[in-house]
């Protein structure tokens, strides 16, 4: 058990995205899914049952920032915060497994920050 713990301690915790996403290299994926349909549905429930403001807009962008290890694989998502964390969450788990063994191109030589997003409108 202690060595749990100190195997636990001495593990780094993730750097955070740097403050300005606009400098990030894009997320370049081999085949992109239809964000749109995989999403809309889900999304304007939550709008339509109050859980998520748009201010009276019939669409939601989000954006997000991951972090791709020098193996290809996504260490961290972190979703800009639109006032919805379900759609947050849910975009970053859609993000997430598109870009499982999806990774277009080499991987970079260190953990390296890139961004993606998408506009849903209904």
């Amino acid at each position: 058990m202690i060595g749990l713990f100190l195997a636990l301690q001495a593990a780094a915790p993730t750097p955070a995205p740097p403050a300005d996403w606009s400098a990030l290299p894009p997320l370049r994926l081999t085949t992109t899914p239809d964000y749109a349909a995989l999403m809309t549905p889900f999304v304007h429930g939550e709008v339509a049952g109050g859980r998520c403001p748009t201010g009276g807009k019939s669409a939601v962008t989000i954006d997000l920032a991951l972090l791709v290890s020098k193996t290809g694989d996504v260490l961290r998502i972190v979703p800009r915060a639109i006032n919805c964390p379900t759609v947050e969450q849910f975009a970053a788990g859609v993000v997430q497994k598109a870009a499982r063994g999806n990774l277009a191109g080499a991987a970079p030589a260190s953990d390296s920050w890139y961004r993606t997003g998408m506009t849903l409108n209904w």
